[in-house]
């Protein structure tokens, strides 16, 4: 397949990691790559990103590219929360792999209801 990043991918403040349909990754943005550095950061292109996952992220990971469902997400790890946000891609109408748009959650949001 032919993946052609989007120049505005970079440098966006948040991680934006994109894989093939089979699992292998195609970018990762600046953010990502630091967030990544103790697994290999920017190395970690072309590498299949079902073999960086223990289970049961492994098996929910595969299960995902399998069925080509969103996955939406908070992790808190040492009283940090992140949100994670994973769905599918399409190149012509076509399944093409995942896009996963991860950041930090500040620990005010504002939250608005209009009705």
């Amino acid at each position: 397949m032919n993946y052609e990043p989007a120049s505005w991918v970079k440098d966006f403040p948040a991680e934006i990691t994109v894989c093939d349909r089979t699992g292998f990754i195609l970018e990762l943005n600046s953010a990502a790559e630091i967030v990544f550095k103790d697994d290999g950061g920017g190395g970690l292109l072309g590498s299949n990103m079902l073999e960086c996952h223990p289970e049961p992220s492994h098996t929910k990971l595969a299960g995902m590219l399998e069925t080509q469902k969103t996955n939406v997400y908070f992790n808190t790890e040492k009283s940090n929360q992140r949100f994670f946000f994973q769905s599918p891609w399409y190149k012509d109408n076509q399944f093409a792999g995942f896009v996963e748009i991860s950041f930090e959650v500040p620990g005010e949001i504002p939250h608005f209801i209009k009705e």
